[in-house]
């Protein structure tokens, strides 16, 4: 006893000894202070610096210059030297399908170079016969494939039926267009999806058929396209798909990505999510936006509560698709598509999934039970709908000054009176500039100089003093934020060409459609999208300042760490 006593006395006399070993002084760091770089806080319509900024456990507590944040950091704070590189508020994506992502590995890959490796109708086969011996596949099994573009492929030409059955006769296959609207069946999928030369079109959705023929070609189109819903939502595990989930998330925060999104979540995908919640699956935020098929279940019926977080995840709204895609023809126009359209024959200027009642009833319920409402619409007669239902629902409550953020998502083949309306009724656009890119070139054949150089108009818009975000759809585009940023800022097409020079942005509102502007999208500007004392710590460290960069280097800007709420969730591996 006597031994123990002298050894705690002989500790606490030591302890106080100047040169007594350090780690038995050891004291949690009362704070963390970033300097030495390109602090860049995105608050205000300008770009803003500060030497330093501090964080206490999950919140900003200092933006400002260096001395004075030492002395807010306390008496043990954690110094991290930035060494010029650039820190900004993590990006908050405007609009994705995490989820997507996440079963994205578990089917054959289709997409077109840069992206994937498919270059004709042989490597989609050949992808399809990768997966089935990868995973063991039995000639019964589901063969699903995603990304194929037709205007990529050497044929020139979907594929058909008949290409898919010559390689696959007994395994059912389905490859998902690139655009998320269509796909592509074989004859034994279209068995088990009990659709036939008797299965008549769905409203808003078109069964391609063979020439002198109802049978089925090959090629379903957007309504046509719930018929296969079952066999595309497979649940395995409850720990693969919490796993999967997991690595989805690596992925967006491994580009700076702090809230990430999960919009026109299925309904089959509803259970999933709500596992997720409960084994408090998420690190980082997700917005979630239920497709409007659940809008008899969520709205008004208190099973889905939106609005509020519960373990990094938030029901935000529900998204109403109007219309389909511009790369797909299904886009809903005024005037026409220039080139011809696959199952088509004069005046091809898209279809509506909806009528305008439809269009007008569920914009009044989701108003009625101040639910956000995200609306898809590609083209300009689908944003006319959209906006016409905005004002019949104003004028059945009486209540046009309501902060309702109604988001119409895409908005990319509009008109500039549009633009006017929107900042009217302030309706938020959600642009996807990665178009300009991906399928620009396509878009100057398909839609013409006028309409393809005013695509996606987020220059016009922020010009206007119209709080716009943009997107990369991921998995449409893959979630990489400076490449956003990148086709944002340049408007550059695949082959080069300059696609609308009067729509490119400065770097610096690039970046804020991805921050500040996204937090007010979603009702989050208090909490998130810039770098002031009381919000989230959502930080995001890049290589070098995107605001110094030269324009066309942009894109190959680095991010080295990803934080969460104070917490890193990414950091680059050194080489």
């Amino acid at each position: 006893m006597r031994q123990i006593i002298f050894l705690i006395l002989f500790f606490i006399v030591f302890a106080l000894l100047p040169d007594f070993p350090s780690f038995l002084h050891y004291m949690p760091p009362t704070s963390t202070i970033y300097y030495n770089g390109s602090i860049i806080t995105m608050h205000g319509p300008k770009p803003v610096y500060a030497e330093a900024i501090v964080i206490k456990d999950n919140k900003i507590i200092f933006v400002g210059l260096k001395d004075s944040a030492i002395a807010r950091g306390g008496g043990n704070p954690k110094l991290v030297d930035l060494k010029g590189r650039a820190l900004l508020p993590g990006f908050i994506d405007a609009h994705s399908h995490l989820m997507k992502y996440a079963d994205a590995p578990y089917l054959a890959d289709l997409n077109p170079p840069p992206m994937g490796k498919i270059n004709r109708i042989a490597d989609i086969l050949a992808a399809l016969q990768d997966l089935k011996m990868k995973h063991k596949l039995s000639d019964s099994s589901w063969l699903i494939g995603n990304g194929y573009d037709q205007d990529l492929l050497e044929e020139k030409r979907h594929p058909l039926a008949a290409d898919l059955d010559s390689a696959f006769p007994n395994n059912p296959v389905l490859l998902l267009h690139t655009s998320g609207h269509m796909l592509v069946a074989n004859s034994k999928a279209f068995e088990l999806a009990a659709i036939n030369e008797k299965t008549p079109d769905p409203k808003g959705g078109t069964i391609l058929r063979i020439k002198r023929s109802k049978k089925p070609e090959g090629l379903v189109q957007e309504m046509a396209m719930y018929a296969f819903s079952p066999f595309l939502y497979q649940e395995g595990t409850v720990e693969f798909e919490m796993n999967k989930l997991y690595k989805a998330q690596e992925y967006y925060a491994a580009y700076g990505i702090t809230t990430a999104a999960e919009h026109s979540l299925p309904q089959e995908k509803l259970p999933l999510l709500e596992k997720a919640i409960k084994n408090k699956t998420f690190f980082i935020d997700l917005t979630v936006v239920p497709s409007f098929a659940l809008d008899s279940e969520g709205v008004g019926t208190g099973k889905i509560t939106f609005g509020n977080y519960r373990h990094h995840v938030k029901y935000a709204g529900l998204q109403m698709a109007i219309d389909g895609s511009p790369q797909g023809k299904t886009a809903f126009l005024t005037q026409p598509y220039l080139t011809p359209v696959t199952g088509c024959e004069k005046d091809c200027r898209g279809f509506p999934y909806l009528t305008q009642d439809q269009v007008n009833e569920r914009v009044l319920l989701c108003y009625s039970n101040k639910v956000q409402l995200f609306s898809h619409c590609n083209g300009d007669s689908a944003i006319d709908m959209m906006i016409k239902g905005h004002q019949y629902a104003n004028a059945a409550l009486k209540d046009s000054t309501a902060d309702r953020r109604t988001v119409i998502l895409h908005s990319q083949v509009m008109r500039p009176d549009q633009l006017s309306t929107y900042l009217k009724y302030s309706l938020v656009p959600s642009f996807f500039t990665n178009h300009t890119f991906y399928w620009g070139d396509d878009h100057f054949k398909n839609l013409g100089k006028e309409r393809a150089f005013f695509l996606s108009p987020l220059r016009s818009a922020l010009k206007m003093g119209i709080k716009a975000t943009n997107h990369t759809g991921c998995n449409i585009t893959p979630a990489d934020q400076m490449f956003l940023v990148w086709t944002a800022v340049n408007r550059i097409t695949r082959s080069g060409f300059l696609l609308g020079k009067e729509e490119r942005v400065s770097a610096y509102d690039a970046l804020r459609a991805i921050t500040a502007n996204a937090a007010y999208q979603y009702h989050e500007e208090n909490i998130k999208g810039s770098l002031e004392p009381g919000k989230l710590a959502d930080l995001v460290i890049l290589s070098k300042n995107p605001l110094t960069e030269n324009e066309y280097a942009i894109k190959n800007i680095e991010v080295l760490e990803t934080i969460k709420e104070g917490k890193t969730i990414y950091r680059k591996k050194k080489n």
